[in-house]
C-alpha cells in the first residue's frame, strides 16, 4: 500500500469460519449533496454520503459511512474501522485534483483481534457512522476532492475464513477550500536522556516509561548489531522478515540504524492522556511524540508485546525514521506476512518490534 495513501483495510469472515481479523473554481458545477449507490463486492456494500459538497475552510469535512450485510448469511466486521465520528485508520483513499493526498492521522499499535473486536451484522442488516476528514488527510489546498472507502485485502488478522470480500465504494466528490495543517504541540523540557512526558504522568509511569525506553534501546541496539553481522539468511532474519537478499538486508540496517539513533539522540517526548485500549500511537509526520494508551501499562517492561517493544515500534513509524506501515497486527500474522510479502514485512511496525524483542529467541 503506497505510504501517501492509506487505504482502508478490511476483512469481512462468514460466522461458520470464524475470522480473526488546480480546481480552484467551478465548485458550483458539484452537487450539494452526494450520495450514490453503493458497490457491493461479495458480503458488504458500502456507501458513502455527505451533507454538502462545497466546504469553506472553516467548515470540518466529515462522510456518512454506511455498511450493509448484502448476503444471505451474518457477517463480522472488525470494530475498529466502523466510523463513531473519530477516525482512528486511514478509512479512505483522497484524492486531490486527480493526485493522491497524504493520511495525515495517527498510527496505532493495537493487539491482535480477537472475538470481541468484531460486531455481527445480520442478513440485509446495515451499520452506518461519521468519519471525519479534515486532519487526517492533507487539505491544505483548495481543489476538487474525490473520498472513496478503500479496502484492500487485511494482511493483518490472521485467521482461517471461509470467505473474505473488498469493500469498494462509491466515490463522494467535494470541493473544500484549502485550510491550515494542525499544528504540532510543543515538545517542553527535555531531560538529559532526552526524554519528557506530558498528558499528566504519574511518578510511577514516568518511571516505567524510563525504564522500558532503556531497555527498547537496548532492543534497537541489539537489532542493529545483529544485522550488520548476518550476511546470509539466519531463523531470525527469516522469521521475521522473510527472503533474505541483500537489498532487504539493506533495507532492515537502514531502518534498526535509524530506530537506534532516534531512541538514543532524540527529544523523545511520551504522552499518558490516552484511555483507548490500543498499546500507543504516533502521528508519524510528528517526531518524536509518543502517546500510550491502557494495553501498554499493563504490558511487561521486556518480552513479547511489551512496553521496550511498543517503543520500538513507534519510533519505526515516524518518517524521518523507518516510515513503516501497520500491515499485520501479532506475531502469528507477523511471521504469516514475512512468508507472503517481505516486502510488507519490511515495512510493518509489528515485525520490527517482535524481531527487536526476539521472543522467543531465534538465532
Amino acid at each position: 500500500m503506497s505510504k501517501s495513501v492509506r487505504g482502508f483495510k478490511w476483512l469481512v469472515g462468514s460466522l461458520v469460519g470464524v475470522s480473526m481479523l488546480g480546481a480552484c473554481g467551478a465548485p458550483e458545477e458539484l452537487e450539494t449533496a452526494s450520495e450514490q449507490v453503493a458497490q457491493a463486492t461479495g458480503e458488504v456494500a458500502v456507501s458513502l454520503s455527505v451533507s454538502k459538497a462545497t466546504l469553506s475552510a472553516r467548515e470540518d469535512v466529515s462522510v456518512m459511512v454506511t455498511l450493509t450485510n448484502v448476503s444471505s448469511h451474518p457477517v463480522q466486521l472488525l470494530k475498529f474501522y466502523i466510523p463513531d465520528g473519530r477516525l482512528k485508520e486511514g478509512l479512505f483513499e483522497v484524492t486531490r485534483n486527480g493526485e493522491p493526498v497524504e493520511y495525515i492521522g495517527p498510527h496505532i499499535k493495537r493487539a491482535a483481534p480477537t472475538a470481541q473486536d468484531y460486531v455481527t451484522l445480520a442478513p440485509g442488516e446495515s451499520i452506518s457512522g461519521l468519519a471525519p476528514v479534515s486532519g487526517m488527510y492533507d487539505l491544505s489546498e483548495s481543489g476538487a476532492y474525490t473520498v472513496s472507502y478503500a479496502a484492500p485485502s487485511l494482511d493483518q488478522h490472521h485467521a482461517v475464513i471461509t470467505k473474505a470480500a473488498q469493500l469498494d465504494s462509491n466515490l463522494v466528490n467535494l470541493w473544500i477550500e484549502g485550510r491550515g495543517q494542525p499544528e504540532l504541540e510543543a515538545q517542553g523540557t527535555v531531560s538529559a536522556q532526552g526524554l519528557s512526558y506530558s498528558g499528566a504522568c504519574t511518578s510511577s509511569e514516568q518511571s516505567s516509561i524510563s525504564s522500558a525506553l532503556t531497555s527498547a534501546r537496548t532492543y534497537a541496539n541489539n537489532a542493529s548489531t545483529y544485522l550488520n553481522g548476518i550476511s546470509a539468511s539466519t531463523t531470525r532474519y527469516k522469521t521475521w522478515f522473510g527472503t533474505y537478499s541483500s537489498t532487504n538486508v539493506g533495507t532492515a540496517r537502514s531502518h534498526f540504524t535509524n530506530i537506534k539513533n532516534a531512541l538514543a539522540n532524540a527529544a523523545i517526548v511520551v504522552d499518558c492522556s490516552c484511555n483507548d485500549s490500543y498499546y500507543a500511537y504516533v502521528y508519524p509526520a510528528s517526531p518524536y511524540k509518543i502517546y500510550v494508551c491502557n494495553a501498554f501499562w499493563s504490558a511487561p517492561t521486556t518480552g513479547t508485546d511489551s512496553k521496550a517493544g511498543t517503543l520500538v515500534h513507534e519510533m519505526s513509524h515516524f518518517n524521518v525514521v523507518a516510515a513503516t506501515d501497520d500491515h499485520a497486527y501479532g506475531q502469528s500474522a507477523a511471521k504469516s506476512l514475512a512468508i507472503s510479502s517481505p516486502t510488507r514485512a519490511l515495512d510493518n511496525a509489528d515485525n520490527h518490534e517482535y524481531f527487536a524483542e526476539n521472543t522467543p529467541s531465534l538465532p
